[in-house]
């Protein structure tokens, strides 16, 4: 055995902010687990330590009874404290990019273990390839940033004396759990709000709150499709619906979209037996086509027959710029059979994470318990803030207030494409929402397109991203609500300049 003098603990320097105490336990705990201190050799002396480190004596017993409750060292009465004489013998690490080599021992049984790398079953393959980024959007946005309200006209002031003085009020109850359903007040409020602007008829006990439409869309697919059942998807069309019906298990059925929106008949005769159907009717993402009266009754009529549910994912039509917005698809929806989705992420802005769906009657427990079981429920002090703000009104006038702002720049854009685009990028008209379709000539790569235009300072989508088995259009995805006009203005210069030299390079 080793005696106290031969043991010297070698210290890093202790970081700012970290506590004499957390810094001492860590560098001797490092010690031992790096094999610096061996097993059961024996530790100094809690008063030698604390002279040589100048600090009290209390701290190091601290931090020697800290380490003997976990198992590193243990007291030995009137001998001292000693390095525990077992420690395991492979200690969980990162892997070095030469583990298992030979000289490692690699042909032994443990080698083996430590090269072996966490294997992601087939639902985590799926759910690990995501088309979201998972980085934060930079501020303030730039031109064209799509799926994104102005978060700089939004009342912030408002909005945080509402959420002090709810807070201020908060009672003991909101510290408890929170039905999974959601908070009631916020539910009845959204359901007298869809009632009036969306002819949507129902109750605040078919209101569920979720953390995104993702969420619906995830829980929907998980209730209603057993691997290997179809379900219909636009194409081109959202890819998180896409995504989430594949990792589901789902056969995933691409229907064409066309000035009509999803064509409904051509969807009936491919795949009429499929469980579930996803359709953006309100303002169809991302052409911006509404889904004819018709074609809603066709895809009611069908659900009804064949026993499928409809999912009305209604992302921001709110946002209608002449008249009144469109009554949505399941104010049809005598039969029960359609699940309507709406976010206030794009509404008021991004980080909340509130968003509703109101269900079939029949769907109310099952969906209800599956959110309890996989995420509890959003959080409670979120939804009161949120349900006083739309209770006083403030909901209502910002959304007519940026209606009549995201107007206005959804015509600068019309006209600055006019000025500079011509030939060029082709826009239809811009009657509601957050973005725009903006098609190239027949050939062009919008991806490529949409590399060189970052490299501009502009951000763009690729239309082509959209889509799956079904020819793609190209083009952009030109977002205007978060951009003010004299970056709508100087985005198209620069804009104009991409795509007339990519024109150029193309046709010679």
């Amino acid at each position: 055995m080793r005696h106290a003098a031969d043991i010297e603990i070698a210290l890093a320097p202790r970081p700012e902010g970290i506590s004499l105490q957390r810094w001492l336990y860590d560098e001797i705990r490092t010690a031992i687990l790096s094999g610096r201190l061996m097993p059961a050799s024996r530790l100094p002396s809690t008063r030698d330590l604390a002279q040589r480190l100048k600090i009290s004596r209390g701290t190091v017993l601290a931090v020697y009874a800290q380490l003997d409750a976990e198992g590193y060292v243990h007291g030995e009465s009137g001998r001292g404290s000693f390095v525990a004489p077992e420690l395991p013998d492979l200690l969980p690490g990162p892997l070095s990019p030469d583990s298992g080599k030979k000289e490692l021992g690699g042909n032994s049984e443990d080698d083996k273990c430590k090269t072996r790398k966490v294997v992601l079953s087939a639902l985590g393959k799926k759910l690990s390839n995501t088309p979201f980024s998972m980085t934060e959007r930079s501020l303030p946005a730039k031109a064209f940033r799509s799926n994104q309200p102005d978060l700089a006209a939004f009342p912030f002031d408002l909005w945080k004396r509402i959420a002090s003085s709810r807070t201020r009020r908060l009672r003991s109850k909101f510290l408890a759990d929170g039905e999974a359903c959601g908070y009631k007040p916020l539910r009845e409020v959204i359901a007298d709000y869809l009632r009036s602007s969306r002819g949507i008829t129902c109750s605040a006990a078919q209101v569920v709150l979720v953390g995104s439409v993702q969420q619906v869309l995830d829980i929907s697919a998980r209730l209603l499709i057993d691997p290997g059942e179809e379900a219909w998807i636009e194409d081109p069309g959202y890819p998180g619906a896409h995504y989430i019906f594949a990792a589901a298990g789902a056969k995933v059925v691409d229907i064409p979209v066309d000035s009509d929106g999803m064509n409904v008949e051509f969807a009936i005769k491919r795949s009429p037996n499929a469980k579930l159907a996803y359709v953006t009717a309100g303002r169809q993402s991302p052409l911006g086509a509404v889904l004819t009266l018709d074609r809603r009754l066709a895809m009611l009529t069908w659900a009804l027959r064949h026993n499928a549910i409809v999912i009305e994912d209604d992302y921001d039509s709110e946002y209608r710029f002449e008249g009144a917005p469109l009554a949505a698809m399941k104010s049809l929806d005598k039969a029960d059979r359609v699940i309507y989705c709406g976010t206030f992420s794009k509404l008021l802005f991004p980080s909340l994470r509130i968003s509703y769906a109101v269900l079939p009657e029949q769907l109310v427990t099952p969906f209800t318990a599956a959110l309890s079981l996989t995420f509890r429920h959003v959080a409670l002090i979120a939804q009161a803030t949120l349900h006083e703000f739309i209770a006083e009104g403030h909901f209502g006038r910002h959304v007519r207030r940026m209606r009549l702002l995201y107007a206005e720049r959804a015509r600068t854009l019309r006209q600055a494409a006019d000025a500079h685009l011509a030939g060029l990028l082709k826009i239809p008209d811009i009657t509601m929402g957050l973005d725009t379709p903006a098609f190239l000539p027949p050939g062009s790569n919008d991806r490529e397109i949409t590399k060189i235009a970052a490299k501009a300072g502009i951000e763009s989508f690729p239309l082509s991203a959209y889509s799956r088995t079904l020819p793609a259009r190209p083009g952009l995805l030109l977002g205007f609500a978060a951009v003010n006009p004299v970056e709508i203005e100087s985005g198209v210069r620069k804009l104009a300049r991409v795509v007339g030299q990519e024109s150029y390079n193309r046709l010679n």
